[in-house]
């Protein structure tokens, strides 16, 4: 998804959604367009979902990989790889982001999944997928209009990315496969069998090669041509490439998912349920815990959205290369990034108004000329 690169001051004080680029504040509006047209062209074309699905190179579609890859490396080169120090001293808010990312926001989703979805064992499986997959895209857009830090926010992700590759196999066979025996839930014939080499596999492609390319991008850029340029101009250049790559992502996966999606919607109305309430769950729950720990309101605002936010672009990848494109796994990751938006959007401005509410020192908070609460 596109980044934009920081406002200035008089812009950061205006209304979160007028302080978003054009191409991130209709992004609702353009994943819907993308959505329409893919499903028209697999209507118009039968042949089109067959003819995509069959171009695959070691069982990875072609065109969804260059999609997603595209998709992922804009956000990953604008990650500031070299500020580590200063953020993980903050033992408190590094803590807290763990336990909040690896350990509660799999669960909450695992739970949800559960309970809305029983009887739907695909979209299920596709949101456990989603909330194994943590934050490391449109959060730092989120997390700027907030006026959270954005120090912190490029810490966090750096460290998110990096642990997914690590964790994510273990995790999704621990949810997938080992926890619904644990708890009995395999007897409803729900529970499904990972190999976490295969999602290893999968990590270490969609995740693994744009974040190699996104830290190589940031380490050459600034020695050969400076911070600035860096910055300035490169960033803006590439930025929109991340939507671009999501839309072409989203018509490909819709022209391989229409007659799932047309002959049952509510199927999707359904899926929509149980992510409107984790933004709601895991925002609130780290924004009181980061209030708790008695943090400033920027690392507040910054915990609660690198919490709340998953890497919908990592979730798709993953159910597209182990249950297939044209699978109810990659329709529960595609139906995310709609919901994200307005979701995150409207945890803003709840944001900026807990803000005026409970920080009410200077010091604990941006210049009201860099920040202002939207009226």
């Amino acid at each position: 998804m596109n980044v934009v690169p920081a406002a200035p001051a008089a812009d950061r004080a205006g209304r979160p959604l007028r302080r978003l680029g054009a191409l991130d504040r209709f992004l609702p509006v353009w994943i819907g367009a993308a959505m329409g047209l893919g499903l028209g062209l697999g209507r118009l074309v039968p042949d089109l979902a067959a003819g995509l699905d069959r171009v695959q190179v070691a069982t990875v579609s072609v065109p969804i990989a260059a999609g997603l890859l595209v998709m992922m490396y804009p956000v990953l080169a604008r990650v500031r790889y070299g500020h580590l120090g200063g953020v993980v001293g903050d033992r408190r808010l590094l803590g807290a982001s763990l336990v909040l990312n690896w350990l509660v926001g799999p669960a909450v989703m695992f739970g949800l999944a559960w309970t809305f979805l029983p009887d739907l064992p695909a979209y299920r499986t596709g949101l456990i997928l989603v909330g194994l997959a943590r934050c490391i895209a449109m959060v730092l857009i989120w997390n700027d209009l907030a006026c959270g830090d954005r120090e912190a926010a490029a810490v966090l992700v750096a460290l998110n990315s990096a642990f997914q590759v690590l964790a994510y196999a273990g995790l999704g066979y621990l949810y997938l496969d080992l926890l619904p025996g644990w708890l009995g839930l395999a007897g409803a014939g729900t529970a499904i069998a990972v190999s976490p080499l295969v999602i290893a596999q999968m990590v270490l492609i969609f995740l693994g090669v744009p974040l190699l390319a996104g830290a190589l991008s940031r380490v050459l850029g600034t020695r050969l041509r400076g911070e600035r340029w860096y910055e300035e101009r490169f960033l803006p250049r590439v930025g929109p490439l991340a939507l671009y790559g999501l839309l072409f992502t989203v018509v490909v996966l819709f022209a391989l998912q229409g007659h799932a999606i047309t002959g049952d919607p509510l199927a999707v109305v359904r899926i929509a349920l149980p992510l409107l309430v984790y933004f709601a769950l895991m925002w609130g729950l780290s924004f009181l815990l980061g209030r708790r720990l008695r943090l400033s309101y920027p690392r507040t605002a910054t915990l609660a959205f690198t919490a709340a936010g998953n890497n919908f672009e990592l979730a798709i990848a993953v159910a597209i290369g182990v249950f297939g494109a044209t699978s109810g796994e990659a329709l529960a990751g595609v139906v995310g990034p709609l919901i994200e938006v307005p979701a995150l959007v409207g945890l803003v401005y709840v944001a900026l108004w807990a803000r005026r509410r409970w920080f009410p020192d200077p010091v604990a908070r941006p210049p009201a000329a860099e920040c202002e609460t939207p009226a």
